[in-house]
């Protein structure tokens, strides 16, 4: 699949609704997929084959076997039936935008309801936790006909507001989940410290996937104003005039030093983690993410 056959992220929020973003991308994705044996298009990538000598008999879909009268091997059984926890970042700074693209919000939302979507596909199940300063609406995971619409219709109905505390969010996912689970966190980590970290890092060692997409707006990183600006922080963190100029490769300098950091942090304990600008097609995400775990970890 090419980049041209991305949609392009302007053309995104020209779209009212998540789900219609999200409807798009999937549509797009899967035309431009070759055909394959991967039953679905879940981030999982679960498969059947046809059940020959060796197979062991407790791996036949049964299910499939009423259905069409022949035997089935359900493969990468372990990854199946998955429940998985979004933590979509609705605080203040993520409704920044910049030079007509979408805001960071509504690069979240659309991020999270195209996985969601895929994993519905799969009979995965599913759930989404908001969050700004403290956690806030919650559905519950599931692989119910409306689930997509209940969670399409949460995002839509939320406004980036208040400061970003995902360590909140992450330690209340962490009291509901009781069994092997996905856990996605998209946000632009604005407050990400050692709470959060840890925190994920805990949920690693209790056997969960967790993945950590960090969203930024271009402009965030190339400071593209040529005066004299008044800066002004989206979560109550006050002014400040500057020559951008002047700050410019201070300021650059300082973003890589924390990139960086973050991204060694989740490697070295094995969190996935993936670095987003919202000028990016959001289909680039999910293939990364997916095309990452076909692969298996290492």
């Amino acid at each position: 699949m090419t980049r041209s056959a991305f949609i392009d992220p302007r053309q995104l929020e020209a779209l009212a609704g998540t789900k219609l973003r999200a409807r798009s991308i999937i549509e797009g994705l899967m035309a431009g997929m070759h055909r394959n044996p991967n039953r679905g298009s879940s981030v999982e990538f679960a498969e059947y084959k046809e059940y020959g000598p060796g197979d062991e008999l407790r791996h036949i879909d049964w299910r499939a076997y009423a259905r069409v009268d022949r035997y089935y091997v359900k493969q990468f059984e372990d990854e199946t039936n998955l429940r998985a926890f979004f933590l979509v970042d609705q605080s203040g700074s993520m409704g920044f935008a910049y030079d007509g693209v979408m805001t960071k919000y509504d690069y979240a939302a659309t991020l999270a309801a195209s996985l969601a979507w895929l994993l519905l596909q799969q009979g995965d199940a599913p759930g989404l936790q908001l969050f700004h300063d403290q956690p806030g609406v919650y559905l519950a995971p599931s692989s119910k006909r409306t689930q997509l619409d209940d969670f399409c219709a949460l995002l839509d109905a939320a406004t980036p507001q208040g400061k970003t505390r995902s360590d909140l969010a992450v330690a209340r996912i962490a009291e509901r989940i009781r069994a092997r689970s996905l856990v996605v966190l998209i946000s632009d980590f604005i407050d990400t410290g050692e709470e959060t970290l840890t925190l994920a890092k805990i949920l690693r060692r209790r056997g969960m996937e967790v993945v950590l997409f960090h969203i930024m707006d271009r402009a965030e990183w190339t400071l593209p104003w040529e005066q004299m600006c008044l800066f002004e922080g989206m979560e109550g963190e006050g002014e400040s005039l500057a020559e951008p100029d002047e700050i410019r490769s201070a300021y650059q300098t300082n973003v890589r030093a924390y990139l960086d950091q973050l991204a060694q942090e989740c490697a070295s304990a094995d969190l996935e983690y993936f670095h987003l600008y919202t000028d990016q097609p959001v289909e680039e995400a999910i293939l990364a993410l997916t095309q990452k775990r076909r692969r298996g970890r290492g």
